[in-house]
């Protein structure tokens, strides 16, 4: 059983066709990347699948039993320390009060945040420190899905890289199924087991690849040659880079 089946998924914006026809399967502890063209619709999808917005057409089934999601800003509460960030995930899933000191050390440890972290206001917080707060706040509640929208977009590059090494690790620990939107296909190779291309105009997927190897143990030489050969011999990536201001979605 899938962990997550989008099965032709269809929305628009007040009249606007942003996808139509959309279907792609996730299993369960598999990380799949999801990539396209600037605007294609690929956050509303995401959006659609976790339940946050209603599609216009289509099923969703989910064979997980609890989701969280991971957005590009990390929304902390800045009134709150960031143990009190992660303890609200706890709260909201209803964890054993008894067992939530441990289990928020758990969830800070596998985003790789230092107990004297925990203390700290966002606003003392770095970027990247503030996003390892929003993991871990998703991480938690223990879920065995985990919905990303392009979570280090705004991150610089050797801080990115470490923020994806997290992941992986945190998925192959916890074992956890994820779809993972992002637009960098060096990205996606490190981290996905699969990676599925939406269409330019988000009418279903251009296609589905396999990615060779185990993620984040592919060298960096493996992943840039799995992309230059994607974009050099492959269609459905014929399109990935384009820009389309219009269709921001």
């Amino acid at each position: 059983m899938s962990a997550l089946s989008l099965s032709r998924i269809g929305h628009a914006f007040f009249g606007r066709t942003v996808l139509s026809g959309v279907s792609l399967d996730v299993g369960p502890g598999e990380v799949v990347a999801l990539v396209g063209p600037s605007g294609c619709g690929k956050s509303t999808l995401a959006h659609i699948a976790a339940g946050l917005v209603e599609p216009r057409e289509g099923r969703i089934a989910c064979g997980y039993r609890r989701h969280a999601m991971v957005f590009q800003e990390p929304r902390l509460m800045p009134w709150a320390t960031a143990a009190d960030n992660i303890a609200l995930a706890l709260r909201l899933a209803r964890w054993p009060r008894a067992a939530r000191a441990a289990r928020l050390a758990e969830a800070a440890a596998l985003a790789d945040l230092e107990p004297e972290d925990l203390p700290k206001y966002p606003v003392e917080l770095s970027g990247g420190m503030r996003q390892r707060v929003a993991i871990a706040r998703a991480l938690a509640p223990a879920p065995d899905f985990i919905f990303f929208d392009e979570p280090f977009t705004a991150l610089d590059v050797a801080l990115k890289r470490r923020m994806q090494d997290l992941v992986v690790a945190a998925a192959a620990a916890a074992r956890f199924g994820a779809l993972f939107i992002t637009h960098d296909l060096a990205e996606a190779a490190r981290i996905a087991h699969r990676i599925a291309v939406l269409d330019a105009q988000g009418r279903g997927l251009r296609g589905v690849r396999d990615v060779p190897g185990v993620p984040g143990a592919r060298p960096d030489v493996a992943v840039f040659a799995i992309v230059q050969d994607w974009l050099a011999r492959d269609q459905a990536f014929a399109h990935v880079h384009d820009v389309d201001e219009r269709r921001r979605a």
